[in-house]
C-alpha cells in the first residue's frame, strides 16, 4: 500500500510595496437612534441649565447678606430679625440631626424590605408589593405630617421617654426639661418630648422609606442567579445565601440608596413644619422639644420676610443646595467605586 500523500497550503505572497491598512469602520445610526441620542444629549444639558440657574440666582441673591454679617451669619445660632441678628447655625445642625436620624429609621427597614421582596415573598406577592412600596412615594409629605403629629406623636413620646430615662446618660438620649408624667386630656403624650427631632425624623423616614427600598430592590433583583442557586445547592441557608451573595453584590444599591434619602431628607420641608415646635438653639438632644430645619425656617418665614430677611432666607436656601449637592456628589462617585470593585472581584 501506498503512503497517503499530504496536500500542502500556500499562502498568496503580497505584492511588494503594499502595505496593509486597518479598514475603516463605519456606524450608520438610523433616524429613531439619532432622534434618541438628540433627546437625552438635549435633557441632559436641559437639567445641567436649570442645576446651574438655581445656583446662580441663589448665589447672586446671597451676596447682600453675605456682605452685612460676613462669617457671622454661619456662626450665629439666633434668628431674631428685629435685632438684626440672624444667623443659620441652629438650623444647620437641626437639618443635619432630622436627616441622619431619619436615615437611621428608614434605611434598615428599606434593606429588609427590598430583601423580603427579592428573596423571601412568594412570586405571586412581589408585583403587589413593588406597587405598594412606589405608592408610597406619591403619597404628598403634608399627609405623612398630619399623620405622624395626631397618630405617632403621642406614642412616639412615650418611647422618647423611655429612652430618656433609661438611656439619659447618653447625650442624644438626654432631656433637660423632663416632665415624668403624660397629658392624655389636651396634649396627649409627654409634652416635653414633643415637636422634636425624633418625632421629625420619623416623618422624613416616612417619605424617604419608598426612594431607598426601590434603589436597593433593583440592586438586590441583579445578584447572580448562578451564585445564589449555588448557594443553596451547598447546603447554605436562605440568610446565609443572602449575606454572601446578595449584600455584597448590592452594596453599591445601599449605599446609592442610602445617599439619595439623604439629600431627599435634608431638603424635606412641611412634614418638618407640621411636625416640629420651632426652637432656634444648638442641642445634642435629639429627644428634646424643639428644633429647626433650613427649610422648615424657609417655609415658616418666607411669606412674612422684608427685603433683607428675604435675602438671609435665600442664602441659608444656597447653604441647603450646597449640602444636597455635595451628598448627591459623593453618592455619584461611592457608588461608581463600588461598581468598579463589584466588577474587579468578577
Amino acid at each position: 500500500m501506498t503512503a497517503p500523500q499530504t496536500k500542502r497550503t500556500t499562502l498568496p505572497e503580497r505584492p511588494q510595496g503594499e502595505v496593509d491598512v486597518p479598514r475603516t469602520l463605519t456606524v450608520r445610526n438610523t433616524v429613531e437612534d439619532q432622534l434618541f441620542v438628540a433627546g437625552f444629549r438635549s435633557v441632559g444639558l436641559l437639567v445641567l441649565l436649570i442645576v446651574s440657574a438655581i445656583g446662580v440666582f441663589l448665589g447672586s441673591q446671597s451676596v447682600p447678606t453675605l456682605q452685612h454679617y460676613g462669617l457671622d451669619f454661619f456662626t450665629e445660632f439666633r434668628w431674631l430679625p428685629s435685632q438684626d441678628i440672624i444667623g443659620i447655625a441652629a438650623v444647620v445642625v437641626g437639618t443635619i440631626q432630622v436627616a441622619l436620624v431619619a436615615l437611621l429609621i428608614a434605611v434598615p427597614l428599606s434593606v429588609l424590605t427590598a430583601l423580603f421582596i427579592t428573596d423571601w415573598a412568594p412570586a405571586r406577592w412581589r408585583t403587589s408589593l413593588v406597587r405598594l412600596v412606589d405608592l408610597m412615594a406619591a403619597v404628598p409629605g403634608i399627609v405623612f405630617g398630619l399623620w405622624v403629629l395626631f397618630t405617632v406623636q403621642p406614642h412616639a413620646t412615650v418611647v422618647a421617654h423611655w429612652l430618656s430615662k433609661h438611656f439619659g446618660w447618653f447625650p442624644l438620649f438626654h432631656v433637660r426639661t423632663d416632665v415624668d408624667f403624660p397629658i392624655w386630656n389636651q396634649a396627649p403624650g409627654y409634652p416635653s418630648y414633643a415637636g422634636s427631632a425624633f418625632i421629625a425624623a420619623i416623618a422624613v423616614a416616612m417619605m424617604i422609606f419608598p426612594m431607598a427600598t426601590s434603589v436597593m430592590r433593583e440592586v438586590f433583583s441583579e445578584a447572580p442567579a448562578g451564585e445564589k442557586e449555588a448557594a443553596l445547592a451547598l447546603g447554605a441557608t436562605r440568610w446565609s445565601m443572602v449575606r454572601t451573595v446578595v449584600l455584597p453584590f448590592g452594596r453599591s444599591g445601599i449605599v446609592g440608596g442610602t445617599m439619595l434619602a439623604l439629600g431627599r431628607a435634608l431638603g424635606e420641608t412641611i412634614s418638618v413644619v407640621l411636625v416640629i415646635s420651632q426652637a432656634f438653639e444648638i442641642k445634642p438632644y435629639v429627644l428634646e422639644s424643639g428644633t429647626a430645619t433650613i427649610s422648615s425656617l424657609i417655609a415658616s418665614s418666607f411669606k412674612e420676610a422684608t427685603p433683607a430677611q428675604l435675602s438671609a432666607l435665600l442664602t441659608a436656601g444656597f447653604v441647603l443646595f450646597c449640602m444636597t449637592l455635595l451628598v448627591n456628589s459623593l453618592a455619584a462617585v461611592i457608588v461608581s467605586r463600588s461598581r468598579g470593585s463589584e466588577v474587579t472581584e468578577l
